[in-house]
C-alpha cells in the first residue's frame, strides 16, 4: 500500500491524546502574519513583499480562490497515488520546493535545513543561484535528494559556465532558469527599508565561492567584500539577453532545461522551438510587474499553446492544497512552493518545512479524494467553477 499523506492528519489527533499540539498552524496561510511578529521589518520584507502596490500578488491569489472545485460523489478513492513522473524524475507528488534566495536571513539553518525537509519527504528541492549557502554545501545536505539548480543567467559567460559545470558536478538533474528579472522591481517594501541583502553580502555565497566569479577579482574576496558585492551586482543579470542566447544553455548543460516566468503562449511556444523541457507558468510571485495578469490565469492558455511537448509547472499564489488541485486541474503537470515553506523555515527551521509539507500534501491529498479523484491526473477543467462575480 502506497504512503498516505492524509493519514498526516490521524498523527496529529493521535498525539493530542497526550496533550500535543502542532508547534505551527495547519492552516498554512496563518504563516506570514507570524512570519512577521517574529522577525525584522527588513527580512519579512524581502520575502513577503511585492512589486508596486502589490496588485499582482493579490491578483494572484484571487485568481486561485476564484476557481472552485466540484466534487463528484460515489468514486472509489480508498486508494490514491499522487505519485508523477516530471522531467524524467519520478516524485512522490506533483509538488517541489520553489527556489527561494538568501533564506539565511530568514534562518540560520537557511538552505541546507529546507533542502533536508525536502529530501526526507522525496520532493525536489530547487536551489536558488542567489542562495546564501553554496550549491555544493547544499547537495551535500540533501544526500540522495532530488535537486534541481535555479540560474540567474549571469552577464559574465564564464561565469555562467562554471555554474552550470559546478551545478552538473554536485548531482543537480534539471535547470530551471528565470526569465523574468533582467533587473529587480520597484519594490516599496524593501525600498522603504533600504534593505537589499545581497549588498551586504548574504544571497551571494555561490557566487563568491566560484573560481570565475574571483578570477574577475582585483583582491580576493575576503580582502576586498566591498569591491566583490560590486562585481556581483555589475554581472548578477543582464536585460540583454534574448531567445538565441538558449543555445548556449543547451550546449553547456545535458539534462533538462525549465524556462520560469512564462505568461504568454507564444513565449511558451518559443520554449518548445528552442529546444527547452519545461516552463514554469510564474510571475515571481507579484514580485517582478505591478499589474502583471495573475498566473493562474494564464495557466490554461500556456499548457494549451504547449499541449504535452513540454513539462508545465506552476507557481505564483499556492499556499494550501486546494490552491495545487486547482493549478493542476487548470493545466500544470507539478507546482512549485516558495512562500509557504519560507515562513516555515523562518518560524521552525528545518522542522518548519517539514510541518509545511505534509499539511500542504496531506491536504491535497484529501482534497482530491474528497472530490472524487484517487490520482492528480483525473483532475481537468471540467472539475473547477468559477464562483460568481459579487
Amino acid at each position: 500500500m502506497r504512503m498516505s499523506w492524509a493519514d498526516f492528519q490521524y498523527e496529529i489527533y493521535l498525539n493530542g491524546l497526550t496533550g500535543a499540539v502542532p508547534r505551527l498552524p495547519t492552516d498554512l496561510t496563518r504563516l506570514e502574519e507570524l512570519t512577521a511578529q517574529r522577525l525584522g521589518p527588513g527580512p519579512v520584507g524581502y520575502v513577503a513583499g511585492s512589486a508596486g502596490d502589490g496588485s499582482t500578488a493579490r491578483a494572484n491569489r484571487a485568481a486561485l480562490e476564484r476557481r472552485r472545485l466540484v466534487p463528484r460523489m460515489l468514486r472509489d478513492v480508498r486508494e490514491r497515488d499522487l505519485s508523477v513522473e516530471l522531467l524524467g524524475r519520478a516524485l512522490p507528488a506533483p509538488v517541489a520546493l520553489a527556489p527561494v534566495g538568501v533564506l539565511s536571513i530568514l534562518h540560520p539553518g537557511a538552505e541546507p535545513a529546507a533542502a533536508r525537509a525536502a529530501a526526507a519527504r522525496g520532493i525536489p528541492y530547487i536551489l536558488s543561484s542567489a542562495s546564501s549557502t553554496p550549491m555544493e554545501q547544499v547537495a551535500e545536505a540533501i544526500g540522495e535528494g532530488e535537486r534541481w539548480f535555479q540560474l540567474y543567467w549571469p552577464k559574465d559567460v564564464e561565469v555562467a559556465r562554471s555554474f552550470l559545470g559546478r551545478a552538473k558536478a554536485a548531482g543537480y538533474t534539471a535547470l530551471v532558469v528565470t526569465l523574468d528579472t533582467p533587473m529587480l522591481s520597484w519594490r516599496p517594501r524593501d525600498l522603504d527599508q533600504a534593505y537589499l541583502p545581497f549588498l551586504h553580502g548574504v544571497g551571494t555565497a555561490n557566487y563568491f565561492s566560484d573560481p570565475a566569479f574571483r578570477a574577475g577579482l582585483a583582491k580576493p574576496v575576503e580582502e576586498d567584500p566591498n569591491a566583490a558585492v560590486m562585481h556581483f551586482v555589475s554581472m548578477f543579470s543582464d536585460p540583454g539577453k534574448t531567445w538565441p542566447d538558449l543555445a548556449f544553455l543547451r550546449e553547456n548543460w545535458d539534462g533538462p532545461i525549465v524556462l520560469k516566468g512564462i505568461l504568454h503562449p507564444d513565449d511558451a511556444r518559443a520554449a518548445v522551438d528552442a529546444g527547452m523541457d519545461g516552463v514554469v507558468v510564474s510571475n515571481h510571485g507579484g514580485r517582478q510587474v505591478a499589474g502583471s495578469i495573475a498566473a493562474a490565469d494564464a495557466l490554461p492558455a500556456v499548457a494549451d499553446a504547449v499541449g504535452d511537448r513540454l513539462t508545465v509547472l506552476f507557481d505564483s499564489g499556492v499556499r494550501t492544497g486546494d490552491d495545487i488541485a486547482k493549478a493542476l486541474a487548470l493545466g500544470a503537470d507539478g507546482v512549485l512552493v516558495g512562500r509557504p515553506y519560507a515562513y516555515g523555515l523562518a518560524l521552525d527551521g528545518q522542522a518548519g518545512v517539514d510541518h509545511v509539507i505534509r499539511c500542504l500534501l496531506a491536504e491535497l491529498d484529501l482534497t482530491l479524494a474528497l472530490s472524487g479523484h484517487s490520482t492528480p491526473a483525473t483532475l481537468t477543467r471540467d472539475d473547477l467553477a468559477d464562483a460568481p462575480t459579487e
